[in-house]
């Protein structure tokens, strides 16, 4: 497999560790950037980007990051809290009225963003189009009734924590989450990634397919178990209300939409930015970055049925958990999105990590791919 890009000679066996990514027939393309110390070290790109296997991947090709996409929902939040335009501790009601319904009064900001507010799914299933209707959205989430009581621990939100954070960046800024998060974290950094795609930039995104025959780990076969047999379940309804969420993906509606849960595209170059940005002061000062990034749930999950471990928005380092650990250092922040891609940083290596990839494996946390680059990373530090 030809490589292409940059690498700092000192990194050559993270590269040689990208290339085997592709002795597997099913791999079909991936970029990982990584930055130490402000530094990239390596930028670097593979294989094919569309779906008959014609297009080669390129320096700009970009891709549907999934859930990557919430810590930058996450840091626009905190940007906001640092501004004094929103109290992670006041009731989301404050900045969106609607919202009290169902007793749900006492729900804050920070439960939102911890994934302890009990709303990871709608019981009522909703029509597949309803996923493209913002209004519709957060109007079923405004009614709805917590699936389990504040204080009982917390369900990972998928897809609603996007409508559920979004729609509270929404009232207070005037504009799509999809615009705040351009115009405070993109924009000022340079960074190719887009919540809310235009249309001229159809040309450059990968198309995504699922790989075949691998049935993923124990926490997988877990869920999909749950999956397939109730579809009544919080962890079902969660992924398939509306049934469109998991069909979506290569769809124009579906790159148009602003869903900062999980419709950001992007590259490993903007992972990395973004993550290097953070670790060096540009997004956030460090006292709401320790915010962002201290424990504030951990436990069995009740939404991926794993355990999991999270700040505001981002998923914390769980070292002795073969499928939630970054494979760097103990203090490792950020997020893997669906099929294995991944961006985080390692404060205490100073490393800022992105890595997409279009042939989505079916893991529920880390993907392998990602964690053995990290490990090569780490060994070649």
């Amino acid at each position: 497999m030809q490589i292409q890009g940059y690498f700092d000679l000192k990194f050559e066996g993270v590269k040689d560790a990208f290339a085997e990514l592709f002795d597997n027939p099913q791999e079909r393309g991936a970029a990982l950037c990584v930055q130490v110390a402000g530094e990239t070290v390596i930028d670097i790109w593979a294989g094919v980007a569309d779906k008959e296997g014609e297009q080669a991947w390129h320096s700009d090709t970009i891709v549907n990051l999934f859930s990557c996409t919430k810590p930058f929902a996450a840091v626009t939040i905190m940007q906001l809290v640092g501004e004094g335009k929103l109290d992670l501790d006041a009731p989301v009601t404050r900045y969106w009225p609607e919202f009290a319904a169902a007793g749900k009064s006492n729900i804050t900001l920070r439960h939102l963003l911890c994934h302890q507010a009990g709303l990871p799914a709608l019981h009522a299933m909703l029509p597949a189009e309803a996923l493209y209707d913002w209004d519709a959205m957060t109007t079923a989430l405004a009614a709805e009734q917590p699936w389990w009581s504040l204080g009982e621990g917390h369900g990972y939100a998928p897809i609603t924590y996007g409508w559920l954070v979004g729609e509270v960046i929404r009232r207070v800024e005037g504009r799509g989450p999809g615009e705040s998060i351009a115009a405070r974290i993109c924009e000022p950094l340079g960074l190719d990634f887009h919540v809310g795609l235009a249309d001229t930039e159809f040309h450059r995104v990968a198309h995504v397919s699922r790989g075949k025959g691998n049935m993923g780990d124990a926490a997988a076969q877990r869920l999909l178990k749950v999956m397939m047999t109730d579809a009544s379940a919080m962890s079902t309804r969660s992924f398939t209300n509306p049934p469109s969420i998991m069909t979506s993906t290569n769809k124009p509606e579906w790159r148009r939409m602003q869903q900062p849960a999980a419709n950001g595209h992007g590259n490993a170059r903007s992972l990395a930015g973004f993550y290097n940005a953070l670790l060096d002061g540009r997004l956030l000062e460090s006292e709401l970055l320790g915010e962002l990034t201290r424990e504030h749930s951990k436990g069995e999950d009740k939404t991926l049925l794993t355990q999991t471990r999270f700040g505001l928005g981002c998923m914390l380092d769980q070292p002795d958990v073969a499928n939630a650990t970054y494979g760097m250092g103990r203090g490792a922040f950020g997020h893997p999105g669906a099929g294995g891609s991944i961006g985080f940083a390692d404060p205490e290596h100073e490393v800022a990590f992105g890595f997409v990839v279009n042939n989505l494996g079916p893991f529920v946390l880390m993907d392998p791919r990602a964690q053995k680059l990290a490990v090569k990373l780490a060994e070649s530090l």
